[in-house]
């Protein structure tokens, strides 16, 4: 994969994009990690509108690591999303991750859960993320602070979602 280099503060313009994030990692102080990536997004990619609480969870995919810390945030950017995940690539570059395997521990993972009401398909970026309904770990931060918010492909809102969702996995507010 290429270096990402991130230029300068977000980019603003008349009509801005909302996008959902989801910020989580399991390695080192997490608490200060989510931080230092929260202060990364209002940086180089918008404006941080709304963040959720932060939620530990038990980790997905593989269970022998540590839990993570995961927490949603609301975002108006005036990215398009292609430049905007290639900002939050290289923002998780700078923090140090590091794609050795796959559901393993990380220091930051930085996901666009939606961006606006867009359906993207392309080989480097899927929206809404694919997974999203099926992970109480990013439903539960979303439902906090986008309950309302409807997944434009299934139709139904963040707390529906959560609802149906029958991943037993444990999520606790903090």
């Amino acid at each position: 994969m290429p270096k990402i280099k991130i230029f300068g503060p977000p980019k603003v313009k008349e009509s801005m994009n909302i996008s959902y994030l989801l910020i989580g990692g399991n390695e080192g102080d997490r608490t200060a990690r989510l931080a230092l990536a929260r202060e990364h997004v209002a940086t180089y990619a918008g404006e941080i509108l709304r963040a959720s609480s932060l939620y530990e969870t038990a980790p997905w995919g593989r269970s022998d690591q540590p839990f993570f810390l995961n927490q949603a945030l609301k975002v108006a950017t005036g990215y398009e999303a292609a430049p905007l995940m290639s900002i939050l690539l290289g923002i998780e570059e700078k923090m140090g991750r590091q794609r050795s395997e796959k559901y393993g521990p990380r220091v930051i993972d930085i996901d666009i859960l939606f961006f606006n009401d867009a359906i993207l398909r392309q080989p480097q970026l899927v929206i809404p993320h694919p997974e999203i309904q099926h992970r109480r770990f990013a439903l539960a931060p979303m439902e906090e602070i986008a309950p309302d918010h409807i997944h434009p492909v299934f139709g139904k809102s963040v707390r529906e979602l959560l609802q149906a969702c029958t991943d037993p996995l444990t999520v606790k507010k903090l």
